[in-house]
């Protein structure tokens, strides 16, 4: 049930989130930042490939304000395709890949085959692209990847430690893809959403030496309990080939450029905070854990600034990044960001003066329509006026179905971008 009465509700409060998710979101637009990090023309050919939300978008931008030939072919998340005149744009699935991120990752490797040392490869990098740029390594199959993808994403692993375990399963990322490249001039352009921003994570660093090993990512899965995922699992104790290791002279002409960072989209929604006569407070712009304890925690800064005017006094927001993870116990629907709000809106209990919002800049949390929710001083009692527990809810996995019913879903399509998951914490 539908409860659309509610916008009308607190709607200055909200406008005022929402306008600084969309500044955030803004601040990582590749039309916006690509284009000053264009590297030189080279004597020979450039050849475009790439992986990520953002990399139709980041592909039509570098199309714009190319002024020689270009060629190549990039792979995006389903829905994320944009119309492009000489790169090619593939989709694909995600966050588990498919059949279609496996044909991506042999059109990609293909692309490379048989470049000199006069030509240039412009890798294109966002968010996602572990799971969009698909290449079994040697004696594996796609099917053992998905499974263990989709073990990995309801294990409560973190984004970093995931990707370990993804680098060795792959004939593509960890540094491989700039192998196939070789000698070739290699210029990564990269949006970051991961938390530290190091390019060896983002997509799994697939032309960025890697400092992980085989061990490390067999470690991973021991610690989570994955050794029935037998095939993978052997792969790595087997520990064949490793990934290339920082001073590797096959990557020496490699470089990477950070175009739009979570840190950047903070900033710009801290001045969109500040012309409103809102202090803002930039807590961190990597910020892990579970949704659910970094709920608590933030609730607690809440209670902090509302009761004591510490750390800051009000009015003020608190704006955070990173990426939370979900250890998913229920069936229910809904991502990260909406398993945050919900633990804060039990953490809270209807604590008047604060409002907030969390969203993925990708505009999609998880794999549902929503790109996050907004939570409103009398969220709690609607929900409770409506029969719904955000205990229940909480324990179910479900706080999609939770904002869903108060009409309170922030639902925006993909923006063809994505600097991770956007916090807000409004302080009356």
């Amino acid at each position: 049930m539908k409860n659309n009465t509610t916008p009308s509700f607190f709607a200055n409060e909200r406008r005022f989130l929402r306008s600084l998710f969309d500044s955030a979101v803004a601040a990582a637009d590749p039309h916006r930042v690509l284009p000053s990090f264009l590297p030189a023309f080279p004597r020979g050919r450039t050849v475009v490939v790439g992986a990520g939300k953002a990399a139709g978008a980041m592909a039509q931008a570098l199309e714009q304000h190319w002024t020689g030939v270009l060629s190549g072919v990039v792979v995006t998340r389903y829905g994320h395709k944009v119309p492009t005149r000489s790169i090619e744009v593939l989709e694909a699935a995600h966050p588990v890949p498919d059949e279609a991120g496996e044909r991506a990752g042999r059109r990609i490797l293909e692309a490379v085959q048989g470049l000199t040392a006069e030509d240039l490869v412009i890798c294109l990098i966002s968010g996602g692209g572990s799971a969009l740029l698909v290449a079994p390594a040697p004696g594996l199959t796609l099917a053992d990847k998905q499974t263990m993808n989709r073990s990995l994403l309801r294990s409560g692993a973190t984004i970093t430690e995931m990707n370990c375990v993804r680098k060795h399963l792959s004939s593509l990322k960890g540094g491989r893809l700039a192998l196939a490249c070789h000698p070739a001039n290699v210029v990564t352009l990269l949006i970051s959403d991961v938390p530290g921003d190091d390019p060896a994570v983002i997509a799994s660093g697939p032309t960025v030496a890697d400092p992980t090993t085989f061990a490390e990512a067999r470690a991973i899965v021991e610690k989570y309990g994955l050794q029935d995922q037998t095939r993978a699992y052997a792969h790595l104790c087997a520990a064949r080939e490793e990934t290339p290791k920082p001073g590797d002279l096959r990557l020496a002409r490699t470089s990477t450029h950070l175009i739009a960072t979570p840190q950047h989209s903070l900033e710009a929604a801290a001045a969109v905070a500040r012309a409103a006569g809102v202090t803002p407070l930039i807590l961190g712009d990597s910020i892990e854990g579970e949704a659910r304890e970094v709920a608590m925690v933030m609730a607690g800064i809440a209670h902090q600034v509302r009761r004591h005017g510490q750390p800051v006094p009000r009015p003020c927001v608190l704006l955070s990044g990173g990426e939370t993870t979900v250890t998913v116990r229920g069936k229910g629907r809904g991502g990260r960001n909406v398993e945050f709000l919900l633990a804060l809106v039990q953490a809270l209990r209807g604590e008047p003066g604060v409002f907030a919002l969390a969203g993925d800049t990708d505009g999609i949390d998880g794999t549902e329509d929503n790109a996050g929710a907004l939570v409103m001083p009398d969220t709690w009692a609607r929900a409770e006026g409506m029969g719904l527990k955000a205990a229940d809810h909480l324990a179910n996995n479900d706080g999609y179905g939770f904002f869903a019913a108060l009409d309170d879903l922030v639902i925006t399509g993909p923006t063809l971008t994505n600097v991770n998951d956007f916090r807000a914490l409004l302080i009356r």
